[in-house]
């Protein structure tokens, strides 16, 4: 596949943007990973400063896809660490978006997946198993649900209804 950046993506598809099928999220996110460009449908998941639900997830097979995980925004602790990220990475997850913190950034760095968050920070999350599986989120002033499209770069990260023909 060509890879096709964000911008061309929005370029190509105003009637989309303007439908509200392809959205773009707030530019909020910093960038880790090794893989600065990823896409896959997405997973959806909310917790908040509890990362259990994370970590289960990304013990399954990823095939492809991209978890989207809405922490509330807390600045408060990391709730994605470098020890699911590897897991992640070998399972096949496409990339990992936290609307919250994470930790372990050179280890994150060394990982062959996308990750994107709003900072890093040490201090570790809850382990209650609090959180919602597959429901719709709002991060980056978009909404977001089960089996939509993520497309990430170092432009941004868009958000569509369905696969785009790129």
């Amino acid at each position: 596949m060509a890879l096709v950046t964000t911008a061309e993506v929005c370029d190509a598809n105003p009637q989309l943007i303007v439908s509200g099928e392809l959205r773009a999220l707030q530019p909020i996110f910093q960038i880790y990973g090794r893989r600065q460009v990823f896409s896959g449908p997405v997973v959806t998941l909310k917790v908040f400063e509890d990362n259990v639900l994370i970590r289960e997830f990304l013990e399954e097979k990823g095939n492809g896809r991209v978890l989207v995980v809405d922490g509330g925004g807390s600045l408060r602790c990391a709730i994605l660490g470098g020890n699911p990220v590897v897991q992640a990475q070998n399972n096949g997850w496409a990339g990992i978006v936290v609307n919250g913190c994470i930790r372990d950034v050179d280890e994150i760095n060394g990982c062959d997946i996308g990750v994107r968050a709003l900072a890093s920070h040490p201090m570790k999350a809850n382990k209650k198993g609090i959180g919602e599986k597959h429901v719709p989120i709002t991060i980056g002033g978009t909404r977001i649900s089960d089996g939509e499209w993520l497309y990430a770069d170092t432009d941004g990260i868009l958000i569509s209804r369905t696969e785009l023909a790129v």
